[in-house]
C-alpha cells in the first residue's frame, strides 16, 4: 500500500455534552468528519472543531446525516430524496461557514449513521445526495466504503472519490456494513482491530462477521470517536502504519488536487 489516510467521526457533543476526547483524537489523525448540527454537533462545537483540525492541518471533512439528535442519527427516517437532497446542503453550507470564517478548507464529506446504510445501499438515493453535493462544490471528495452505491454515483457524476475502511465495525459477505441492532456489529476488543488493519494494509482484503475473506480497496481507515476504546485503537493503527512503514497521507493530498483556500466572506 502506498499511503494511508487515518480519519475519524468527530465534534459530536451537543452544548455541554461531549462524547469524545476531541483533542486528543485531532491530534491523532490525518482526517476528519465532523458533525454539522443535524445528529450531533453545534455552532460552539463546529467553530471548536474547525480550530483544532487548523491547529493539527488536519483535512476537514462534513458528516452528514438524518436530523434526529436524539437518535444521534442511528435510526432510518423516511424522508423525501429531494428534501434530504436540501438537507445535505444545509449541512454542508453550515460547517463550510465555520471554515470560511476560519479561513481553512473544508475538503470532504461522508454519510453518518442510518443514512449512511441507507444511501449505500440504494443508487437512486445516492445520485439524488450526491448531485447536490455536486451543485455545492464539484471537487468535494466523497469519503465511502468501496464498492457501494456512494462510490458508484460519485464516479459517475466524476467527483473524487476515497475508499475508507472501517476498523471498528463488522462487515456482511456483501461488503456493507452489519447492522448495529446485531451481535457484534460494533468491534470494541483492540486486538481484534489491530490484525483487521494488518490484514488490510499487508492483504488488502478483512474477514466478513461471517467468515468470508472480502477484497477491500481503500487507502483510508476510520475509528468512529464514539467507541470508547478509540484513542487506543487509533494508537494501535498508527503504530501498524509505522512498523509497515506506510506514509500517512490525507485525502486532499491522495487525489493531488490543487490547493484551495478557504472561501473567504
Amino acid at each position: 500500500m502506498k499511503y494511508i489516510d487515518l480519519n475519524a467521526d468527530i465534534g459530536e457533543g451537543f452544548g455541554d455534552y461531549q462524547i469524545a476526547n476531541d483533542a486528543a483524537l485531532m491530534a491523532r489523525i490525518t482526517s476528519a468528519n465532523v458533525a454539522c448540527g443535524f445528529h450531533a454537533g453545534d455552532a460552539v462545537i463546529m467553530a471548536n472543531t474547525v480550530a483544532l483540525a487548523q491547529q493539527n492541518q488536519v483535512d476537514l471533512g462534513a458528516h452528514v446525516g438524518f436530523p434526529d439528535l436524539l437518535g444521534f442519527g442511528r435510526r432510518r427516517m423516511q424522508i423525501e430524496p429531494a428534501v434530504m437532497a436540501h438537507y445535505v446542503t444545509y449541512q454542508l453550507g453550515a460547517l463550510s461557514a465555520f471554515a470560511c470564517a476560519a479561513r481553512y478548507p473544508l475538503t470532504h464529506m461522508s454519510f453518518h449513521g442510518a443514512l449512511g446504510n441507507m444511501v449505500s445501499e440504494d443508487d437512486a438515493l445516492a445520485e439524488v445526495l450526491l448531485r447536490a453535493v455536486k451543485h455545492f462544490d464539484p471537487r468535494m471528495i466523497i469519503s465511502t466504503m468501496s464498492g457501494n452505491a456512494v462510490e458508484r454515483a460519485a464516479r459517475r457524476l466524476d467527483l473524487p472519490v476515497v475508499c475508507t475502511f472501517l476498523a471498528d465495525r463488522a462487515y456482511e459477505s456483501n461488503g456493507l456494513l452489519v447492522s448495529r441492532s446485531k451481535p457484534g456489529a460494533v468491534i470494541h476488543d483492540t486486538s481484534q482491530v489491530r490484525a483487521r488493519v494488518r490484514q488490510l494494509l499487508t492483504q488488502g482484503t478483512v474477514q466478513s462477521i461471517d467468515g468470508a475473506t472480502l477484497p477491500v480497496d481503500a487507502s483510508s481507515i476510520l475509528v468512529h470517536g464514539d467507541t470508547p476504546e478509540s484513542i487506543a485503537m487509533i494508537d494501535i493503527l498508527r503504530d501498524i502504519i509505522a512498523e509497515l512503514g506506510i506514509p500517512l497521507v490525507p485525502p486532499s493530498r491522495q487525489l493531488s488536487l490543487p490547493p484551495r483556500e478557504a472561501t473567504v466572506l
